[in-house]
């Protein structure tokens, strides 16, 4: 089961549930405030061996090779 990020509009509380597929859009329930109104929002995520910057942030040519890290 994938772990899912939520957020709650009544405390502000930002928390995380291992949840189903099926039951990712349900609304969760605020572990703070207890509140059934919390709502599933975009997470960012990482991954090891992704690359999305095209190079590290000191590459001025857009990859490693160009600055030798």
């Amino acid at each position: 089961m994938p772990i899912y990020e939520y957020t709650c509009p009544d405390c502000g509380k930002t928390f995380e549930l291992l949840r189903a597929i099926r039951e990712a859009d349900e609304r969760a329930v605020c572990p703070d405030c207890q509140s059934a109104a919390a709502k599933r929002i975009v997470s960012n995520f990482f991954s090891p061996g992704l690359n999305v910057g095209g190079g590290c942030s000191g590459c001025a040519g857009g990859n490693c090779q160009s600055c030798g890290h």
